[in-house]
């Protein structure tokens, strides 16, 4: 049968009727549609709003639009409440083909899931922004290094078992919460099954716009985290770039987090955490090379500025880090790692604190540049100094071991007490 090339919705029933058609290939939404029940698009069918206002408005209490393979969204919103699903796939169906999301607007989480049967496909994103979501109670979480991991209100995850699942991506443009109204749990999320073993995630960009996130976690919880920007086990990114800030508010709330390999990252903007225990950036997986155009900034206790318990990083390129906060230590590795640089100092505004380690929480002092037992570089070049304001706190631990330090700005103790 030959394919209905498209059809013009204005009303629920339309809609309904034409998701329904096996021939209908493309829906064109013409204004904002309400009070529509949960739909599941078939393979290759297409909705494209037309206008701004374009959208669709979900039932209360329940997901909204279901993707099953080769579908595509374009120019519109899909609105359900923030703790279900906006968009989500269909797990049942084997090749999620090509699913492609432009330019669409969302109120609730953005799911793709490749479990039960799907075991390959291609997801591409060329603008989308989630304006709110809550995910905190999904169940499904990744663990690893002591803690779980909340799903992202944008959360791409190969959950197969098997080493031949597979799946794409190609992921630009994606915004989620506000200033002020952040997404409840994670931003964003993309993740294989594991370290070693299972599906795979292959990305050739992950790029992101503004980013607000708030777990809501307890403080004092020690194994569970968030992450505004999280690149989980089984995900090989060759890019991933936050054009845009992203900032943490809650405790636990990691800004920027990998877990996997990841050939470049790059940061714009400011990245920022506004509770105890935000880290601006941590790294257990592989990362190639590092390049932070912007500072990183916390202002929490126990929130470290950037630091390496697993994997390491080939070269790490900072503008500045400056943490405030009690057990907030600007920069800390205990692994490996090759080149560091740093354009415009390190500083903390702190004294001894706790943090979280490997899902242990612990004292330990706001020192500006900490190289722990195992931890080594090559070479560690900082400009414009290595400061601390705490009392007692020093610039610098030395307990590991680097071929090449120079620091050009000095190391100063300004708050005194070292006497």
């Amino acid at each position: 049968m030959e394919r209905i090339a498209g059809r013009i919705v204005t009303t629920r029933d339309e809609l309904v009727a034409a998701v329904d058609t096996a021939d209908v290939a493309e829906i064109v939404v013409a204004g904002r549609i309400g009070n529509v029940p949960a739909l599941r698009l078939r393979a290759g069918q297409r909705l494209r709003g037309d206008g701004a206002g374009a959208a669709i408005v979900f039932v209360p209490g329940a997901d909204g639009l279901a993707l099953t393979s080769n579908n595509a969204l374009r120019d519109l919103g899909v609105h359900a409440g923030p703790a279900y699903r906006a968009i989500f796939n269909d797990t049942s169906v084997q090749d999620l083909g090509r699913i492609e999301l432009a330019n669409v607007t969302a109120t609730g989480q953005v799911q793709v899931f490749a479990r039960d049967g799907v075991r390959t496909g291609h997801v591409e994103i060329d603008g989308l922004d989630i304006v709110a979501a809550d995910v905190r109670d999904r169940p499904d979480r990744p663990r690893g290094f002591g803690v779980e991991v909340l799903q992202g209100a944008f959360t791409l995850w190969n959950m197969q078992n098997d080493d031949g699942a597979s799946i794409t991506a190609d992921l630009v443009g994606i915004s989620a919460g506000r200033v002020g109204a952040p997404v409840l749990g994670g931003g964003i999320f993309v993740g294989g099954a594991g370290p070693d073993a299972g599906g795979r995630v292959k990305v050739r960009r992950l790029e992101t716009n503004a980013i607000y996130t708030d777990g809501k976690i307890a403080f004092g919880t020690a194994d569970r985290i968030t992450g505004g920007v999280f690149t989980s086990h089984g995900a090989h990114a060759e890019v991933v770039r936050n054009r845009g800030p992203v900032v943490t508010y809650g405790s636990n709330d990691i800004v920027l987090d990998n877990w996997g390999v990841v050939d470049r990252w790059i940061a714009d903007e400011k990245i920022s955490s506004f509770g105890p225990i935000g880290i601006g950036f941590v790294n257990f997986g592989t990362i190639n090379h590092l390049k932070m155009n912007a500072p990183i900034e916390t202002f929490g206790d126990g929130a470290r500025g950037f630091n390496v318990y697993a994997g390491t990083v080939g070269l790490a390129e900072f503008d500045r880090i400056a943490t405030h906060g009690d057990g907030a230590a600007g920069m800390q590795f205990d692994q490996p790692i090759g080149r560091l640089a740093v354009r415009r100092g390190i500083e903390t505004f702190g004294g001894i604190g706790p943090t979280l380690v490997k899902g242990v929480i612990v004292q330990q002092p706001a020192i500006a540049l900490s190289i722990r037992p195992g931890g080594a570089a090559h070479e560690i070049v900082i400009e414009g100094g290595v400061v601390t304001h705490g009392a007692g706190m020093l610039p610098m631990e030395m307990l590991g071991s680097v071929q090449l330090l120079r620091v050009t700005g000095g190391f100063e103790a300004a708050g005194g007490g070292l006497g």
